[in-house]
């Protein structure tokens, strides 16, 4: 299906999703299947942020580079055999995909998973015109049988329970046994197993995404767990390859070095299982392979990302782990997004690609608690870019006017400190009584947002500039204190001699 961006929605969005308790249970999966095992493969590597830093700095240089890398990449892959088209919106991507299938009479595309591909719409495009594509990651395929989005970049399914799939495996597939027992998840994938190997060998046309593409030698990789993308690439006759322009990178070496902090971020691998690397039509001699290598490269407002305060957005591996560690996605999931990116990286790629005007809520949806920053393996400064997104909001006059006012009255206070100390004092004083005995409040005026989920704190203490006043004051008088004793010591002394 084609993602209907409800962005704008997203606090109705999160208010569904934080009353969905079958959403709730499966959102669990996300820190007992993500968070424990990136911290445990980290720490058996000691040169685990080295290699962070390197991969930083490996994708900035590519970055500050780009219009030759991409030029060397499209030199490589012509003398392997290959053809590179470029896209400078989706409507191109779709439009010279679809071109490539109709000429190659395809009826069936399989595909390997691709956020791209979601970001386009490709397979609404295809099914439009004719063309049946058929997801054949396990996580995209059943979400395909649901007609949903991915709600997560690498565990597309996460937010559905075994007995969900076993539901729809049933609906889906009813030319097989009703007694067919699917009780174990191995015996669900034995199903779409069986199911998806018809799908690869019927297939004209194979569609992948792309982890990297490499300029030294013209060669797509894709880092897959289940050797789907490898089945999508080598039986049928022509190979897609989709990519967005940042996924350059120099060399071969580069690539090694980028792959081992991708799998230990995203999925708490070493390695992953299966790691592809294509380069051209298949030559003579070769057993298998396509007969045709296409490599669709699409821009769709990354360009205008470089130049720009969100040219470190660009440094996304799509790893995962930002929305592994966040706690608004940990509560909400995916689709609260309301687009193909969710989480910390979506609330500031989201933006760049459709809009602040549709996404505007994404960069506040945020604790700004930093361990999306912390645990990103090209160390992109999420927290500092959804700042920039939030000023941009501000100055469009696109924040809420409660949000504009309450900036505004602030404002009014902090640029008068006559003024702002009293009316401080004031405030504390104020929500003490509210707080009563208490010490926290379970109502307040224009913060129902916050108080009809938690408690608000009454402030223990007197404002800060007050507690810094009495601070001063009282290590002058100790000062003070001490220097006429050691007055009177020395008076004392002379006295004594």
């Amino acid at each position: 299906m084609t993602v209907q961006i409800t962005s704008p929605k997203f606090k109705k969005n999160a208010r569904a999703a934080l009353k969905d308790a079958q959403l709730q249970r499966a959102l669990g999966k996300v820190e007992a299947g993500f968070i424990g095992k990136r911290r445990a493969v980290a720490s058996r590597l000691p040169e685990f942020e080295v290699l962070r830093d390197l991969a930083r700095d490996i994708k900035d240089h590519t970055l500050a580079h780009l219009d030759l890398y991409l030029e060397a990449y499209e030199r490589r892959v012509t003398e392997e055999g290959g053809t590179v088209h470029w896209a400078a919106t989706a409507e191109d991507a779709r439009r010279i995909i679809l071109d490539i299938c109709k000429r190659r009479e395809a009826k069936t595309v399989t595909k390997g998973k691709s956020m791209i591909a979601e970001e386009i719409g490709l397979n609404d495009h295809l099914v439009e015109h004719g063309i049946a594509p058929v997801e054949t990651d396990l996580g995209e395929y059943i979400i395909q049988l649901r007609n949903e989005a991915p709600s997560h970049i690498i565990a597309p399914a996460i937010h559905l329970n075994r007995d969900q799939i076993e539901a729809d495996f049933r609906r889906s597939h009813a030319d097989l046994p009703a007694e067919r027992n699917l009780d174990e998840p191995a015996s669900l994938m034995a199903e779409a197993r069986a199911v998806l190997r018809a799908k690869f060998l019927a297939a004209d046309v194979g569609i992948t995404g792309a982890n990297f593409l490499i300029a030294e030698t013209g060669t797509s990789v894709i880092v897959t767990n289940e050797g789907n993308g490898d089945l999508t690439q080598i039986l049928p006759k022509t190979h897609i390859v989709l990519a967005s322009i940042e996924k350059l990178v120099p060399t071969l070496e580069d690539v090694t070095t980028i792959l081992r902090v991708l799998a230990r971020s995203a999925t708490g691998q070493e390695m992953s299982v299966y790691t592809t690397f294509s380069t051209g039509p298949r030559r003579a001699g070769d057993p298998d392979g396509p007969e045709e290598y296409h490599v669709v490269i699409l821009d769709n407002g990354r360009s205008s990302m470089i130049g720009g305060q969100f040219r470190e957005m660009l440094r996304c591996i799509r790893c995962g782990a930002c929305m592994n560690h966040c706690p608004v996605y940990g509560a909400v999931g995916g689709h609260a997004y309301g687009w193909v990116y969710p989480g910390p990286m979506g609330a500031v790629l989201t933006p760049s690609l459709i809009g602040i005007d549709k996404a505007g809520h994404l960069p506040n949806a945020s604790t700004f608690c930093g361990r999306c920053e912390e645990v990103c393996p090209v160390r992109i400064p999420l927290p500092k870019l959804m700042r920039y997104w939030r000023d941009r909001e501000f100055e469009r006059h696109l924040s809420p006017a409660t949000v504009r006012w309450g900036l505004g009255l602030w404002a009014l206070f902090a640029r008068r400190p006559w003024l702002y100390r009293p009316a401080t004092r004031l405030a504390m004083k104020t929500l003490a009584l509210f707080g009563g005995r208490r010490g926290r409040m379970h109502w307040l005026p224009l913060a129902g947002g916050w108080t009809r989920h938690r408690d608000f704190p009454v402030p223990e203490r007197d404002t800060f500039q007050a507690q810094w006043k009495k601070h001063r004051a009282e290590e002058a008088r100790k000062k003070a204190q001490a220097e006429a004793e050691a007055v009177e010591a020395g008076k004392a002394g002379e006295k004594a001699t």
